[in-house]
């Protein structure tokens, strides 16, 4: 599906509050249909996975379903497979340049999910990993524990959620998938990709909440992207439902915070001729204040100002 740049800036121009509402509408009931597939599988098995590329809304997705399944009287438990992210030694995995391979499923402990998965299923207790990102080590004691009732669900959210080596030991989990997969076309062509949506994203977020700067989130954004494409795109057809998680007025909102965090480029930049193109590109897209947002908006994940706590 592509989004056409001329109805894009007519909608922002004429009411862009309601283009907002009319959008998000449209995407909770994704959310609904989600619900649906969940509480009609809970029988089955109590354990959801979703998994999608980095700046896909994977975290406001698994809230605003956690909403929904609790008005249904489903309680719903969330995972961070980021907490399963084992201790860095000489055997942790590498790129190519030698540097630690973040974007490696070997990094997470997939045999303990597994365990823990099918102990959840069984009615008993788990106590989930604590991860120190700082010191890339498990803490001796645990973040959480967990077990579910009678109604209750857990949804593992993690971009390796539906590699092989997890959903093989895990065949009756329900599966999700979720990305930012729209392009805008002006004219038949491409003006805005959807990958450039994620990508705006996640430089937003970082600078804003993750002391990033733009220059360094770009600069590895190239092996992001190899990362996702061996390790995250070869399993997205094996998830039993796929959010796009793309908004029409996603640029429009964006751009007033991201167009000045594209202006400067660095040549080290891998593709640093396309990553020059974005910036030019928010020209084309007319302006809303993302102060219409709604509290419940998934772009307030990156922006702030939101309902959720991140």
């Amino acid at each position: 599906m592509a989004f056409i740049l001329d109805e894009i800036n007519k909608r922002a121009k004429q009411d862009p509050a309601a283009f907002i509402r009319e959008c998000d509408a449209e995407y909770d009931a994704k959310i609904r249909h989600a619900a649906d597939l969940i509480e009609k599988h809970r029988e089955i098995s109590p354990v959801v996975l979703m998994s999608g590329p980095s700046g896909s809304g994977k975290t406001t997705t698994s809230k605003k379903l956690e909403e929904e399944l609790l008005r249904r009287g489903i309680k719903t438990r969330a995972l961070a497979m980021d907490s399963y992210f084992r201790t860095v030694d000489d055997n942790s995995p590498k790129t190519k340049d030698g540097e630690l391979d973040l974007e490696s499923p070997k990094c997470v402990d997939m045999e303990l999910l597994t365990e823990h998965f099918h102990r959840l299923a069984r009615g008993e207790a788990i106590e989930v990993p604590k991860y120190i990102f700082a010191e890339q080590r498990r803490a001796a004691v645990p973040s959480d524990r967990i077990k579910l009732g009678k109604n209750d669900i857990v949804i593992a959210e993690g971009i390796h959620a539906l590699n092989d080596e997890l959903t093989q030991a895990n065949p009756e989990a329900l599966k999700l998938y979720i990305s930012a997969r729209s392009n805008v076309e002006a004219g038949g062509a491409v003006c805005f990709k959807g990958t450039w949506m994620r990508l705006v994203r996640r430089v937003v977020r970082d600078k804003l909440f993750r002391g990033a700067s733009p220059e360094y989130t770009l600069s590895i954004w190239a092996n992001v992207r190899r990362g996702e494409k061996h390790n995250i795109s070869p399993f997205k057809d094996k998830a039993d439902w796929k959010f796009d998680s793309s908004f029409p007025y996603e640029v429009c909102v964006m751009k007033s915070v991201a167009q000045k965090l594209f202006a400067n480029i660095p040549e080290s930049c891998e593709r640093c001729d396309e990553l020059r193109s974005i910036a030019p590109a928010f020209d084309l897209f007319e302006t809303i204040d993302p102060k219409l947002l709604l509290p419940d908006s998934l772009l307030t994940e990156f922006l702030g100002g939101g309902k959720y706590k991140y």
